[in-house]
């Protein structure tokens, strides 16, 4: 009788552990949403959608990207946040995940506590850009122009609380100058306008950049970085431009619901780590204006809760306020 109980305890541990095995095997069970809570053409769902055909490759389930716009991006981002935590749903925030919260009065989540960190992905600066109307060759005759004209040079961003927007303020703070700012839905629209001339400058991201002033559409003056990139060569920095003490570049990572298994998370992070690494991904996001730059979980959680001390102080010192 002991040898039979004995057997079928061993029968039903084995049981259980191949139904443990693939239930874990199983992930994912069904298409991946991953959510943009910009617009379509900024650098951030420009990276979502070469990243995520090869992720659904690799994963072997379709990887749908829904731009979900709004509130500095909290719309796209509360959505994820509220979602269940089966790693079928995933989020690609940038830097302004952490300029919000200082923005905004209620946010709906925590940034950090509502998510579990997956990796970082890649780093970028922004691009100071103007339409060629603007008589201002370079950022000392641009800092003058705005200075004899307070609060008449515009710039345009992808919305209210938006790292675009920050960067701005940070410039205008920094520079003395009086910039109006012009929020929009996505930073394809503020091009779109900027481009038509409707509104003067923008603190674009690298690929507007790279869309508009090779063919001479708009004028790049300044790179935000503290080294000027290898797509612009020939663009200089903000502190090379006279603007001692400028870096501000942007970071985009990918996050999951709070409560996401960390045997999803892992394979995540790793299947990730091997799509960005590839000569192949980084050709692709170098052409869109991005470096790689990966991390584990925990330190780019870490760098979350850093940058979001660290914005919360620009915002105050440089008096950025909602519209």
């Amino acid at each position: 009788m002991k040898k039979l109980m004995g057997a079928l305890c061993t029968t039903a541990l084995l049981s259980l552990t191949g139904t443990c095995a693939l239930a874990q095997q199983a992930y994912p069970s069904k298409p991946i949403k991953l959510v943009v809570p910009f617009g379509p053409g900024g650098f951030t769902d420009v990276v979502a959608r070469i990243l995520g055909q090869k992720l659904g490759e690799t994963l072997g389930q379709s990887v749908v990207i829904e731009n979900k716009p709004g509130a500095g991006s909290m719309i796209g981002t509360d959505q994820v946040a509220k979602a269940a935590a089966d790693g079928h749903t995933l989020l690609i925030v940038s830097s302004t995940h952490v300029i919000s919260p200082w923005i905004y009065k209620n946010i709906p989540y925590d940034p950090i506590k509502s998510f579990t960190t997956v990796t970082k992905l890649v780093d970028s600066p922004y691009v100071l850009l103007t339409n060629p109307k603007v008589p201002a060759k370079n950022v000392q005759e641009f800092i003058t122009l705005a200075k004899a004209q307070p609060n008449k040079i515009h710039y345009a961003s992808s919305g209210n609380g938006s790292a675009q927007h920050l960067i701005g303020g940070l410039f205008a703070s920094m520079t003395g100058t009086q910039l109006k700012h012009v929020p929009y839905r996505s930073s394809n629209l503020a091009a779109t306008d900027l481009v038509a001339g409707v509104v003067e400058s923008s603190f674009a991201g690298v690929p507007n950049a790279l869309a508009q002033v090779p063919n001479g559409r708009l004028n790049a003056l300044a790179v935000t970085s503290a080294k000027r990139i290898a797509q612009l060569p020939n663009v200089p920095t903000m502190q090379e431009a006279g603007v001692a003490g400028y870096d501000a570049t942007i970071w985009l990572a990918m996050l999951a619901p709070a409560g996401t298994p960390k045997e999803i998370v892992n394979r995540l992070n790793s299947e990730v780590a091997k799509i960005m690494n590839t000569a192949e991904t980084k050709k692709a996001m170098f052409d869109a204006g991005v470096e790689v730059s990966l991390s584990t979980p925990e330190a780019m959680t870490q760098l979350m809760v850093s940058e979001l001390d660290k914005w919360g102080k620009v915002v105050k010192e440089a008096g950025i306020k909602l519209e």
